[in-house]
């Protein structure tokens, strides 16, 4: 029973991660599939706590247009940002 709490509770965080922006979506579902297994448990609840912001203020921070005022859900979009950017330096590489 535990395992299908956990799947389901993982499928909910993966369509909570799918926000219908195709810029979001770049960013947050890699890094929701890469990294958020590895993550914290503490890093894990910022990222839930991060995904319930609005579209609008995701874009803007994901963008690095402004960065979020609270020190850890910046902490948590800076990893976001450096893994795209890390993906995209090895895609790059490997052409």
């Amino acid at each position: 029973m535990a395992d299908n709490d956990e799947d389901i509770a993982r499928k909910r965080l993966y369509w909570h991660s799918r926000r219908g922006m195709w810029e979001l979506d770049l960013l947050l579902v890699p890094f929701l599939e890469a990294r958020y297994d590895a993550l914290s448990a503490e890093d894990q609840t910022r990222y839930r706590e991060l995904i319930a912001e609005e579209d609008q203020d995701l874009f803007v921070w994901l963008m690095r247009r402004e960065w979020p005022s609270d020190p850890e859900l910046r902490r948590i979009v800076q990893m976001i940002v450096e893994h795209a950017e890390n993906t995209d330096r090895d895609r790059r590489q490997a052409l």
